[in-house]
């Protein structure tokens, strides 16, 4: 019987070469499809990782730039001798190759993410985090379902004043929460299951829907805004994304930490003698000291930086980061050595060069394209909810919402305004609300989900898993409660 590790090291492989043989399909460039080919064999080591994830990432960039997959070049892309022109490009060619294999490093997402480990970093090592944690755990520690809703409802107070779901998930309650699993004795590991997954995945599974509640909840819910408005020719106000998505916002956070809590059950349900430990663990530690009162401040400055969104969130975040710093609250050494942070900036940046590499040589555009010439000839509404479905399953293409936005909306927006009796309106609505929601369904589709991810609280597998099974009740939902509901406020 072979090897688990070697088939797994096989098969991402296996299944990139079969689809980079293959003709590519009618519409779509040889480039497009050999590029695709490579970002297909990426996912798939994704999924089974026979090596770390950051190192997958890491190689299928490298074989992109190295033939100059993802760059838009006729020489290369329309050479029959594809291999032999590749690696004797000119200079020219080979610079914008290596621009676009760098690129994920200058995103400031990426930035932000590797911003909210320091800042969990800084709640560790001062003991910030574990007195917020024993204060959390004090009041609420009987019932580990009442944690999940703890959780749930300090993301949902922040959403409507931080535009950053990274800055207010990752970098403010992360931090926080990542010190509670420890108390309940569950690490990443053997005992993650007793507290530590259940509490990590409720907490991104619920920003995800508080991103959607609002429009200053997500930075891109802004820039898809400004697409319809160019594109469908409609004005989405505030108050209006937030009585439109009501409904369904508020089902999906009453239910979402209950339904972990029966879908992926914490192992330790109730403990009585845990918050009386917890107090007494507070009396131990005694007044707060000036180190986690420095960081408590460092903390404020950035949150209300963020929600003024004066300065870039991920400027706020290196300047809160170097005050640290200054304040000696930690060190460089503690900054190097956290190689946890470190794993996920490289993870996360090759990825995000990857998915900008599908739009660039076209693939998602032909998706697009095609996806909305499949529906041609059905009912009005019936092809709206399949628009929204493609637009949302097509999120497994992309490391981030932003991208998706730019290279998906405007293709699917166009295709709903040129089908005659479409009810252009709610079409734009399904597809706003949806941008949040779709970051649940992989380990990469929005900014804090490398962050917990990362946390390794929550298996490989799991994550896949419950990414798949979230991504379905969120569409489900979406569909099911907002087609009716926004038709009924929308009429023709």
């Amino acid at each position: 019987m072979m090897n688990t590790k070697l088939i797994k090291a096989i098969l991402p492989v296996l299944v990139g070469l079969i689809l980079f043989i293959l003709p590519p399909p009618t519409g779509l460039s040889s480039a497009a499809w050999r590029y695709f080919a490579v970002f297909a064999g990426v996912v798939v080591g994704l999924i089974l990782e026979p090596l770390p994830a950051a190192a997958i990432g890491f190689i299928g960039v490298a074989i992109a730039g190295i033939f100059g997959f993802a760059v838009v070049d006729p020489k290369i892309t329309t050479s029959e001798n594809w291999l032999s022109t590749a690696m004797s490009a000119p200079l020219g060619v080979q610079a914008a190759s290596i621009r676009w294999a760098l690129s994920g490093f200058s995103d400031g997402t990426v930035w932000l993410i590797f911003a909210a480990f320091m800042f969990a970093l800084g709640y560790q090592k001062t003991g910030l985090g574990k007195r917020l944690g024993l204060l959390l755990v004090k009041l609420l520690g009987k019932n580990t379902l009442g944690l999940g809703y703890a959780v749930a409802f300090s993301d949902l107070i922040l959403a409507p004043f931080m535009p950053s779901n990274t800055a207010r998930s990752g970098g403010t309650l992360f931090p926080i929460i990542r010190n509670i699993p420890g108390l309940y004795g569950s690490e990443p590991g053997p005992t993650a299951r007793r507290v530590g997954s259940y509490v990590m995945w409720t907490a991104l599974a619920v920003t995800c829907v508080t991103s959607s509640m609002f429009l200053t909840a997500l930075a891109p819910n802004l820039a898809a805004v400004t697409q319809v408005t160019r594109i469908a020719k409609i004005n989405v106000e505030w108050t209006q994304w937030m009585m439109g998505f009501l409904p369904a916002g508020v089902i999906l956070i009453l239910i979402v930490p209950f339904l972990i809590y029966a879908l992926y059950p914490p192992e330790v349900k109730k403990s009585t003698e845990v918050p009386q430990w917890a107090a007494k663990e507070l009396a131990k530690m005694g007044s707060i000291s000036r180190n986690e009162i420095l960081m408590a401040v460092m903390a404020l400055i950035a949150l209300v930086l963020w929600i003024q969104n004066v300065f870039n969130g991920t400027l706020v975040a290196l300047i809160v980061i170097s005050l640290m710093l200054i304040l000696k609250i930690v060190s460089w050494d503690d900054i190097l050595d956290n190689k946890q942070a470190w794993n996920v900036l490289v993870w996360f940046a090759t990825l995000v060069a990857l998915a900008s590499g599908l739009q660039t040589i076209g693939f998602t555009q032909w998706v697009g394209e095609n996806a909305a010439k499949l529906l041609s000839g059905l009912a009005p509404t019936t092809i709206m909810i399949l628009l929204v479905v493609v637009f949302f399953v097509s999120h497994y293409l992309f490391a981030s919402v932003t991208a998706h936005v730019a290279a998906m909306m405007p293709v699917i927006l166009a295709a709903g305004v040129a089908i005659p009796g479409m009810n252009v309106t709610v079409l734009s609505l399904l597809l706003l609300y949806s941008l949040g929601l779709m970051g649940i369904i992989t380990p990469y589709g929005t900014g804090p989900s490398p962050i917990y991810f990362g946390s390794n609280y929550v298996a490989k597998k799991d994550f896949w898993l419950l990414g798949l099974v979230f991504g379905a009740v969120y569409l489900a939902v979406l569909l099911i409660v907002e087609v009716p509901y926004l038709l009924m406020l929308y009429p023709k």
